[in-house]
């Protein structure tokens, strides 16, 4: 007797025809999220960006990331919020970091809220470590909230001699 294959999910390009379902999770996971023309621009200005689907549940992950010279800077990384704690935020920060190394990149750099301690669990697990703060980065209620400027190294250290 053979069993059905499970379905899992499947990366692809984002497409315009994704940026309405992308914004839905944006908006749902955070609150203050990127506008739709925030993905637009980042698609129009040729940025890596790709979008994690499951046949039946339809998008529930994407990633933006933007490279520059030998280096990836990771804009956006968001899971459905129905979609997290099943390893899916690692598996595209994989999708990312591939990425980097493919290109023959040297470093990962990203920015994360000095709330969001589940997001830097996850880096810190990666590989990644504190290298800054940027005061008032991000919007907050009534506020501004401080950005940790996380990096990751994509090749041997000795390369960067």
């Amino acid at each position: 007797m053979s069993a059905l294959p499970e379905a899992r999910p499947a990366r692809r390009p984002m497409r315009l025809a994704d940026v309405e379902a992308v914004a839905a999770i944006e908006a749902a996971a955070y609150g203050h999220p990127w506008s739709r023309g925030n993905f637009i621009d980042s698609l129009a200005a040729g940025y890596l960006a790709e979008v994690l689907t499951m046949p039946h549940d339809g998008l529930l992950g994407y990633f933006v990331a933007m490279p520059v010279l030998d280096e990836l800077h990771l804009l956006n990384l968001t899971v459905d919020p129905a979609w997290q704690g099943r390893g899916l935020g690692g598996a595209l920060l994989d999708a990312v970091e591939d990425h980097g190394r493919d290109r023959g990149l040297l470093a990962l750099w990203l920015e994360v809220r000095r709330s969001n301690e589940r997001a830097q669990a996850l880096y810190r697990r990666r590989g990644f470590v504190e290298v800054g703060r940027r005061p008032g980065y991000y919007p907050a209620a009534g506020q501004r909230e401080d950005a940790i400027v996380m990096r990751r190294l994509l090749c041997q250290a000795d390369a960067l001699d």
